[in-house]
C-alpha cells in the first residue's frame, strides 16, 4: 500500500499553490519583504526546485528530466534573481515537480519510509530517510506558502489559504 494517504495534505497545498500562482500578475510576482529577500517568483521556484533536489538529486528518483530542474543539484532559478520567472514557467515548475512527488507517494510503501540515503555537504556526510525527506518537503512547501500568503495579504492582494475551498 502506498504512503499517499499519509501525505494527503501535501496535495491540497499543491493544488492551492498552483491555482494561486496561475493568477499572479507581474506586480505580485515581484513582491518581497525586504530588498535582501526573495521575491514571490523566487520563493515559488525554490519550492519546486527543492522537491526535485531532494527526490531526484539525493534519492535518485526519476523525473528531473521532465522538470525545469534537469540538474537537481545544480543552480536553481532562485539563485538567478536577474532572470525573473513568469507565472506560466512557475506553474509548469510546480506541476512538473509535483509529478515527481506524486510518483514517489504512489510507489513508496510504509516499509520503504525508513530507508536511509546520504548526501555530502561541504565534506559533511548527512543521512536522511524517505520519511524525513517527505516530511521536510511537506513542511517546506507549507512554510513557503505561508510566506507567500503573508506577502500577498500585506500588499492588498488575495492570500493563499490551502484550507479554503478550491475555485
Amino acid at each position: 500500500m502506498s504512503v499517499a494517504p499519509i501525505f494527503e495534505g501535501l496535495k491540497r497545498i499543491q493544488l492551492h499553490l498552483v491555482q494561486r500562482v496561475s493568477e499572479l500578475g507581474p506586480e505580485e510576482l515581484q513582491l518581497r519583504s525586504s530588498a535582501q529577500s526573495w521575491p514571490v517568483w523566487a520563493i515559488v521556484s525554490h519550492i519546486a526546485g527543492a522537491r526535485v533536489y531532494w527526490l531526484c538529486g539525493v534519492f535518485k528518483e526519476p523525473g528531473a528530466d521532465r522538470t525545469p530542474f534537469t540538474d537537481p543539484v545544480g543552480e536553481g532559478w532562485e539563485d538567478r534573481l536577474d532572470v525573473p520567472r513568469q507565472r506560466g514557467e512557475l506553474t509548469f515548475a510546480l506541476e512538473s515537480s509535483w509529478g515527481v512527488v506524486e510518483s514517489c507517494l504512489q510507489r513508496w510503501t510504509a516499509e520503504m519510509l525508513g530507508e536511509t540515503f546520504t548526501r555530502e555537504i561541504s565534506g559533511n556526510i548527512q543521512h536522511h530517510t524517505r520519511q524525513s525527506v517527505m516530511t521536510r518537503i511537506a513542511t517546506h512547501d507549507a512554510f513557503h506558502c505561508g510566506e507567500i500568503s503573508i506577502l500577498l495579504d500585506a500588499n492588498g492582494f488575495a492570500s493563499l489559504d490551502p484550507w479554503s475551498p478550491l475555485a
